[in-house]
């Protein structure tokens, strides 16, 4: 199984950006520790700045993968394109945010994508990640 990470913008400066929020690791350690837990699963991870460049990795991971886990950063709450490119790929998707945008500013309440996503996991730091593996491995038996 093969599952697309995307990653979009500032998600770069994780274990540096906000840690009381976003907590002190950097994305690469756990990537590790996540890869090392499933070592059958083939994770790709790919982090962009620029909507237009999620955009493109979305629609190749959509046709190239067996799901995608997806966290938009601040393009959930603004990007119709983003969920224009979610809603045209077959893969799977799984918003993912490590934290809970619900306890955030009320502009982070509302996602554009979440009503084209298979599911939404939100505020377990990076262990979101896991949980979205967990979610789309689950969906894969059916």
């Amino acid at each position: 199984m093969t599952i697309q990470i995307i990653n979009g913008p500032n998600l770069n400066l994780l274990g540096l950006r906000e840690p009381e929020t976003y907590g002190s690791q950097s994305f690469d350690h756990y990537l590790d520790r996540l890869q090392a837990a499933y070592p059958a699963v083939t994770l790709t991870v790919y982090q962009s700045n620029v909507e237009g460049e999620l955009i493109n990795k979305i629609q190749e991971a959509g046709y190239g993968s067996d799901g995608i886990i997806l966290n938009a950063g601040g393009y959930t709450h603004t990007s119709v394109a983003i969920r224009d490119a979610i809603k045209a790929v077959p893969a799977p998707v799984v918003e993912v945010h490590i934290s809970n945008v619900h306890a955030r500013e009320e502009f982070r309440h509302h996602s554009l994508l979440s009503a084209v996503c298979r599911g939404v996991i939100a505020g377990f730091g990076l262990d979101s990640y896991r949980l979205a593996l967990e979610g789309l491995l689950e969906a894969n038996k059916k």
